[in-house]
């Protein structure tokens, strides 16, 4: 079992930050006020996480699209159309309110989930991939929960 590159871990753990930002600030008051005054309101509490979760499933996207690079045929055909769906979902679905947005995307990295598996099973992307993208997953989604609940 190839291990996760150090840098690729570590890189995308730091990418969980602001949905995590995102829930400290949407649970401590004071964070959220002194957030709010240093950087403006869309970087606290769920519109943080709103407007980074959107980001990141576009960003997602072209990792897809870079792993669909690696096929041919049907399987390049279908791994393009695949991936430019998360960043539609992001374009089309958190425009509404922030619980409903975030429900929306919970759905969506859920999705990316399984995108990420099929690239990986059908061994378009790295050996590790799964570990990695399961762990991220799980943090933010955990995250986008909280903002919901």
């Amino acid at each position: 079992m190839t291990p996760i590159p150090r840098s690729a871990l570590v890189l995308g753990l730091a990418g969980t930050i602001p949905f995590i930002w995102g829930v400290i600030t949407l649970l401590d008051g004071n964070l959220h006020l002194w957030g709010s005054n240093m950087m403006g309101q869309r970087f606290v509490g769920p519109y943080v996480q709103l407007f980074y979760g959107s980001v990141i499933l576009s960003f997602m996207s072209g990792v897809l699209w870079g792993f669909a690079t690696k096929a041919t045929g049907k399987l390049a055909t279908i791994g393009y159309v695949l991936s430019v769906l998360p960043a539609l979902w992001a374009f089309f679905m958190t425009g509404s309110g922030p619980i409903t947005a975030s429900m929306n995307l919970i759905t969506g990295f859920i999705a990316v989930l399984m995108l990420d598996w099929f690239f990986w099973k059908a061994g378009l992307a790295p050996e590790w991939w799964m570990r990695l993208r399961i762990m991220i997953s799980v943090i933010v989604i955990a995250c986008l929960l909280v903002a919901v609940l």
